[in-house]
């Protein structure tokens, strides 16, 4: 059982990288403004909705290492499991940013993953917002993520809509914060990217590697209380 739970956890991050972030690499809705923003998000949001869904019912489809976090801390999950599924996202991200790299590459007009990116997230001290600003937007964003998938799934309470909230409050979170960092909540939607794109993207990849582990770990701790 175990082995098919990573399986499910490694092809859901995978897809969930080739959807959210190919909708900004490959729809091109990264350089569309405000309305671009908006499509980013709701891809993000609905392909965590579907996911939900399609791979809940197998490993709880985390699709996130701080979601993985928040249901070890929570006590829902065995510890000799988290390293497992931590892994298998990590890789499930790097194969969807190299599957989109393939498919970037056969666009006509050419394509430099470097200088056009891959839906890479990151913070911007001098136009955008400073360091603190993005670690605190992406601990606080994966906090109320954490919560809701918690409260959602919890045992004795109807889960038929969880799919529906959670993709929700996933396209909630990116419209409010996607323009302070990216919108991470996500180490490994951060990470394969970033592996491809290296640069900036590399370089700031510790504090999305760290930030909404953070924030995982205390919505788990969080709801213990309530």
């Amino acid at each position: 059982m175990s082995g098919r739970k990573y399986l499910a956890e490694f092809a859901g991050t995978a897809i969930l990288v080739i959807v959210g972030c190919g909708s900004a690499a490959v729809g091109g809705y990264g350089a569309s403004g405000a309305i671009g923003l908006a499509a980013i998000s709701l891809a993000f949001g609905f392909i965590v909705a579907g996911l939900v869904y399609a791979l809940g019912p197998v490993s709880g489809c985390h699709i996130n290492p701080a979601i993985t976090l928040s249901v070890w801390a929570a006590g829902r999950m065995p510890a000799r499991e988290v390293p497992g599924y931590v892994a298998t996202q990590m890789a499930g991200a790097l194969a969807g940013a190299g599957l989109l790299v393939l498919v970037l590459g056969g666009r006509a007009k050419g394509y430099d993953v470097a200088i056009d990116g891959l839906g890479q997230t990151g913070w911007d001290d001098l136009r955008g917002y400073s360091l603190v600003s993005a670690f605190g937007a992406e601990l606080l964003a994966t906090f109320i993520l954490g919560l809701v998938v918690l409260a959602t799934t919890r045992e004795g309470v109807s889960t038929e809509l969880a799919g529906v909230a959670i993709g929700l409050v996933v396209t909630a979170l990116l419209l409010t914060f996607i323009n302070v960092s990216g919108g991470s909540l996500n180490p490994a939607r951060s990470f394969g990217p970033a592996m491809f794109v290296g640069g900036t993207a590399l370089a700031q990849l510790w504090l999305f590697l760290l930030a909404p582990s953070i924030g995982g770990l205390l919505a788990g701790l969080f709801s213990r209380l309530l």
